[in-house]
């Protein structure tokens, strides 16, 4: 007797109920591997190109550079989005003016609204499927202990109806149905963990992003004083001659 019990003497054992439990399980289990594996993956890729992009922006000669390597090359990261948004809004502006509504406020509102919505975009993009592993980390564990509960109840009701309640008749049983607790673990703790992990990886991401934002502000608003400016100087110094 004691020699058939195990995972697949419980798994024959269990009844409609109990096979719902288990596949729950292993359908969270499966859904949070796969969410760890890939964004784990699209993270570095991210990262990379992400580095690759920043150190080309800032060996650039100048904003037209910056521009003219955007449009050769597509822009394959939430960093290069940023700057090609920002870019095309401040070559907009010096086209055609600032008539539009969206660009109401002048250009210095107009790409604070612009690099505020694109990270906000960027935040939303990277909080896809951490809300996932954070309903398996938590509930996982209560579907292995409701697996359990339901286990030993039909464990218990098949003892009594026999009339054996031995201990060696009952431990076996019983332990069978705590395999159900260990399974809801086993899908929750990876689940908390990478849910930790990528949610600190999402805070350290926006950070350069919103970083980043803000020298991408100052560059475009420097540049178009300095313009401005020697616009200003241009005429004046020809009215001189």
């Amino acid at each position: 007797m004691q020699a058939e019990l195990g995972f697949a003497h419980f798994l024959s054992q269990t009844d409609t109920l109990g096979r719902v439990v288990l596949l729950c399980l292993l359908a969270l289990s499966i859904a949070t591997w796969y969410l760890i594996v890939t964004k784990a993956a699209a993270n570095v890729m991210a990262a990379r190109r992400a580095d690759a992009f920043l150190r080309q922006f800032w060996a650039a000669d100048s904003l037209e550079a910056v521009r003219a390597t955007l449009h050769r090359h597509p822009a394959d990261s939430a960093f290069a989005e940023l700057a090609r948004d920002a870019l095309e809004a401040s070559g907009d502006s010096e086209k055609h003016g600032m008539q539009k509504l969206a660009a109401a406020g002048g250009l210095g509102e107009f790409l604070t609204r612009l690099l505020r919505n694109g990270i906000d975009q960027e935040a939303a993009r990277v909080e896809h499927g951490l809300t996932l592993l954070a309903s398996a980390g938590s509930a996982s564990p209560y579907i292995g202990l409701f697996g359990t509960v339901w286990g030993i109840y039909h464990a218990l009701v098949a003892i009594g109806l026999s009339g054996q309640g031995t201990l060696d008749k009952v431990s076996g049983p019983v332990g069978e149905a705590l395999i159900m607790t260990a399974l809801g673990l086993a899908v929750a703790i990876p689940a908390v963990l990478a849910f930790n992990a990528f949610s600190r990886r999402n805070r350290i991401w926006l950070a350069r992003l919103d970083a980043f934002a803000h020298d991408v502000y100052a560059v475009i608003t420097v540049g178009e004083k300095a313009n401005s400016s020697a616009g200003e100087r241009a005429p004046q110094a020809a009215r001189k001659d």
